[in-house]
């Protein structure tokens, strides 16, 4: 089979995809901050905490505020989803065990003690947030990449909400939109594309992170009228790895690959053949080499390693102009 030129003019060889050991570093770095961010709240139901039971003399006079009953039911170990479960009288109870076999043997040190469980049980909580961070950061660099290649072709756009689902125009300062979005709109030379992030396509029937549609806005409906049910309408479909642990990288590529895989074969099965791509964080050496030769014989449209700035821009370029 002949070579086939990557769309992707930056990707010479397979070197250049992959991560080096700066990108790496800026990478933990920036996840760093951003777990930092997000235990902000945390920290300051913390601190409010701890002012607000200063006004009691005794642990056991805990059981008499009720403003404080939230807190101390987290520093007792449940969980907001195990209070749906249980009585009030069953709340008390926790709380009086925790004031007994842990606030009461701290001695006038009650306060901290209560404060330090609070947060740890809290922990579980930014655990959770935590893990998902590297998939949120990756999608939330695409997407920025995509709307400043946008802005700055002049080509306008709607975005649609994750959780307003409306869909709005693009206005003058569109400042931390990636973080609200899951849609994007925009038309080129005549043709309306759509940008549609983690939906269940029929055809794979399975998860897709990135799917482009040939369609407008009023083509997403409900049920099987929407525009995802017509495999024709599908110009491309991709994976997107944001996890920047090179641990992890290869069974980044391995899942990502199985997918881009599932995703050809389905459309293949009813003559269609859209493209396929893939952006990911931690690239190694091994499967740098593998998304390459993917690339030179074809079945691998394009790729781009999400910490280089220059792929990042020539990807979502292309994209646009899908």
């Amino acid at each position: 089979m002949a070579k086939k030129i990557a769309a992707n003019r930056l990707i010479k060889t397979a070197d250049d995809l992959v991560t080096s050991r700066e990108q790496t570093r800026a990478g933990f770095i920036a996840m760093a901050l951003e777990k930092n961010y997000i235990a902000v709240p945390y920290i300051e139901e913390a601190k409010a905490l701890k002012s607000l039971a200063k006004k009691v003399r005794k642990p056991i006079d805990l059981l008499k505020e009720q403003d404080l009953r939230v807190g101390l039911l987290t520093a007792s170990g449940l969980s907001d989803k195990s209070l749906n479960y249980l009585t009030e009288e069953d709340k008390t109870l926790a709380i009086k065990g925790l004031i007994e076999k842990f606030l009461e043997p701290a001695g006038e040190n009650f306060i901290d003690e209560l404060v330090y469980r609070y947060l740890l049980i809290k922990g579980d909580a930014l655990g959770g947030k935590a893990r998902n961070l590297a998939g949120t950061l990756g999608e939330r660099k695409f997407l920025r990449t995509l709307l400043s290649v946008l802005s700055l072709a002049g080509i306008p756009y709607k975005w649609k909400g994750s959780k307003t689902r409306s869909w709005i125009d693009k206005s003058a300062d569109d400042t931390d939109i990636e973080k609200r979005m899951n849609a994007l709109q925009w038309s080129k030379k005549g043709k309306s594309r759509l940008l549609v992030m983690n939906i269940s396509v029929p055809t794979v029937k399975k998860n897709v992170d990135l799917s482009i549609i040939d369609g407008d806005v009023s083509d997403l409906k409900k049920g099987k009228d929407s525009i995802i049910h017509q495999a024709d309408k599908f110009i491309a479909l991709g994976e997107l790895k944001g996890g920047i642990d090179p641990a992890g990288a290869d069974e980044h590529w391995k899942t990502a690959n199985s997918a881009l895989i599932r995703i050809r074969n389905s459309f293949s099965t009813l003559n269609f053949t859209p493209k396929t791509f893939f952006i990911g964080a931690a690239i190694e050496k091994s499967m740098a080499n593998e998304m390459f030769a993917e690339l030179q014989t074809g079945v691998l449209s394009n790729a781009a390693n999400l910490t280089n700035d220059e792929q990042l821009t020539e990807i979502c370029n292309w994209v646009v102009h899908l």
